[in-house]
């Protein structure tokens, strides 16, 4: 029986469930290859990644700007949920509830949660010519600081250096691992993917990976398991 999804899941090894959803052919390509896209700073939807902070001050602003730029060049990230039951992020990110999810298991002090707040981040100031402080505390908050009506995501934050002699056309890869493991594949309430070939393509995944057929609940606003679809297409 798969597990459901919900609050972070802690097993022996100390581990936790986290969730990454994707349009349906993203998906199989990374089961298919073992592995699942880095994002870069740049690129992501959110304009205010390593912004979110006071910067009315142009010398400031260029800063943070600069940073930005630096962090892009040689870092990147993979944001997960710790949940897939919300609807939203399947509309936004599962291709309108046509795509698919993927659960992994990893060691639970490397995903970072997400700070949700409704103000920028105040930067202290060194007492000599007004310069801005920006300390490895203040570096590590901003790097998880979005605003908070982003918090239906309930993200964590993989964090990940560039291996440059890896890239393929300019992107970058992270591979499924005993510490990065491939556990749940859920099919979006409108994936028309039938869930036998599915469970093929993960055939032989150690630990199993259980493949599981979604639909939209009956009494509230979630995603959930369809496990008519389950017995009835298995």
């Amino acid at each position: 029986m798969p597990r459901r999804s919900g609050e972070f899941k802690r097993w022996a090894l100390h581990t936790m469930r986290v969730y990454h959803l994707s349009e349906a052919q993203h998906a199989l390509s990374n089961i298919a290859l073992g592995r699942i896209k880095i994002s870069r700073f740049a690129d992501l939807n959110d304009p205010f990644e390593l912004l979110g902070a006071d910067l009315r001050n142009s010398e400031l602003r260029k800063v943070f700007r600069e940073t930005k730029g630096e962090l892009h060049k040689n870092n990147g990230l993979i944001c997960f949920s710790q949940s897939w039951e919300n609807p939203v992020l399947w509309s936004h990110y599962a291709d309108k509830h046509r795509g698919i999810c993927l659960g992994f298991d990893v060691p639970d002090d490397l995903p970072k949660p997400v700070i949700y707040t409704p103000h920028p981040l105040k930067v202290a100031h060194s007492e000599k010519r007004s310069l801005p402080k920006i300390t490895e505390d203040f570096m590590n908050s901003l790097l998880r600081t979005k605003f908070i009506d982003w918090r239906y995501e309930n993200e964590v934050r993989l964090f990940v250096g560039l291996d440059h002699k890896t890239a393929e056309s300019g992107l970058y890869f992270y591979s499924f691992s005993k510490n990065f493991s491939l556990r749940e594949v859920i099919l979006g309430p409108r994936c028309d993917l039938p869930i036998r070939s599915v469970r093929k393509l993960v055939d032989g995944f150690e630990p199993a990976a259980h493949v599981v057929k979604s639909r939209v609940a009956f009494t509230k606003f979630k995603v959930v398991e369809n496990r008519v679809a389950i017995r009835t297409k298995a």
